[in-house]
């Protein structure tokens, strides 16, 4: 087979690159390359513009026009942009030096600017411009993408508690027959987790470090010892809506980047959990899925209307929380004051968000297409008179009769029973006439306790 050496859908080793690469494509402006890139120079400016407004004898206050000519920069960097600095960085074989070039040469024309090009990085170790691009990317990948997409996914569900708040649904505790639920109390208890964990997503404060080669502002102190560094430091990555770690080696320590990537993997298993329990409903019958024309469930069985979506959503998710959870372990661990490892994982922050990407979107496409079967889920409940041994010997024991427990135990265990011999052994109980009354006009579809109640107040 020929391979074209471009790059297209159907030669990408990536399915995210491939086959998905429409889904992942909301996230190229923020965690590809190019997206690096664009982050850094952001980073280089905002340290240049402060160190301009720091009162330094050699490097003057920068002009308005100054400070547009560099905003420029930054809001019109383009891809071309981005392939300029790849050539520098074939000369250079270092990223960020390559950027800091590629800035030089772009102020050469500028007079003012240029008379303070080697202000342009002054004092930064590669890595303290790296951080806290990361750190950008990830708060602008969260609040852009991750969270709207969670939150566009709870709110679904709370919509579909609402929706089925009232439909009676067997439950099953080690898939077997249980004290039935509403169908709309399970996509609640669904959303209430997924609140909790957008909230812990949000909660993650982002860090980041501009204190030199090794977090104690050396070459700072060296040029301008009477200056307060990590004061002007923090004010510089406050601007950028950063806070600042005052602590840390070559690196910023990354333990926030983990908290972050472990908040975002346990909302991922959240959603594993619901694909799962969808599938088996569909299984069931529970749901059926709207059809799509021209779609083929097997190619070989023409009935099929398979739960592809969910099985999509569950399989990527597994790849997201694979890397994030490598991510989230070794980003914390440095050998002394910095070795590459970090540098080489974080090159896949946009692998584990892409893999997000695909999954809530199955998952959201999943969901829009169900349609509730009721013959079968109400069929299910109708048969299961069982499950009604519990507010009997409940009751029971309120009022003091023998062994209820051990009474229903022999009556249903393993067997079952059905409405009529329910009934007779109720009627024969010495109970006073209320609760047998209630015991009595009990069925499987109306003992669900609050859970339309607490459906409809999600």
């Amino acid at each position: 087979m020929q391979i074209d050496p471009q790059l297209s859908h159907l030669n990408a080793l990536s399915p995210l690159d491939g086959r998905y690469a429409a889904k992942g494509q909301p996230l190229r402006a923020t965690l590809s390359e190019a997206a690096f890139m664009a982050h850094r120079v952001e980073v280089e400016v905002a340290w240049l513009v402060g160190l301009s407004e720091a009162g330094l004898p050699e490097l003057a206050a920068f002009s308005p026009q100054a400070k547009a000519a560099l905003k420029a920069l930054v809001a019109e960097f383009s891809e071309s942009d981005a392939a300029r600095i790849k050539e520098i960085e074939k000369t250079t074989n270092h990223d960020v030096k390559a950027v800091e070039y590629w800035l030089k040469e772009r102020v050469a024309d500028n007079a003012e600017l240029a008379a303070a090009a080697e202000f342009i990085h002054f004092a930064c170790t590669s890595e303290d411009i790296n951080n806290t691009s990361h750190a950008l990317m990830l708060t602008r990948a969260r609040e852009q993408f991750i969270v709207p997409r969670l939150t566009e996914l709870c709110e679904h569900l709370k919509t579909l508690s609402r929706q089925f708040a009232d439909q009676p649904m067997l439950s099953r505790t080690h898939g077997q027959p249980a004290s039935p639920t509403t169908l709309g109390k399970e996509f609640a208890n669904v959303a209430a987790r997924l609140d909790r964990a957008i909230t812990a997503i949000q909660a993650v404060e982002p860090l980041a470090k501009m204190n030199g080669a090794t977090g104690n502002y050396n070459a700072h102190l060296s040029a301008y010892p009477d200056i307060d560094w990590p004061a002007f430091s923090a004010g510089v990555l406050s601007n950028l809506g950063l806070v600042q770690n005052p602590y840390s080696i070559q690196i910023e320590p990354h333990d926030w980047m983990s908290a972050l990537f472990d908040a975002v993997a346990r909302a991922n298993i959240i959603l594993l959990d619901l694909n799962r329990d969808i599938w088996g409903y569909i299984s069931l019958g529970y749901f059926k899925q709207r059809l799509k024309e021209g779609e083929v469930g097997s190619s070989t069985m023409p009935h099929k209307v398979n739960p592809i979506d969910f099985e999509n959503s569950e399989g990527n998710l597994g790849l997201a929380n694979a890397v994030l959870r490598h991510l989230s372990e070794k980003l914390p661990v440095s050998r002394w004051q910095r070795d590459l490892t970090d540098s080489t994982v974080l090159r896949n922050l946009g692998v584990a968000f892409g893999y997000c990407a695909v999954s809530y979107d199955s998952c959201l496409r999943g969901l829009h297409k169900l349609e509730l079967n009721v013959a079968a889920i109400d069929a299910d409940i109708d048969a299961c008179w069982e499950v009604l041994a519990e507010p009997v010997q409940t009751v029971m024991r309120r009022y003091g009769l023998p062994q209820p427990y051990e009474q229903l135990k022999a009556l249903t265990r393993g067997k079952g029973i059905n409405r009529e011999g329910l009934t007779e052994f109720i009627t024969g109980l010495d109970l006073p006439d209320e609760p047998k009354a209630r015991l009595l006009a009990l069925t499987p579809r109306s003992y669900v306790g609050l859970a339309a109640d607490l459906a409809k107040r999600i």
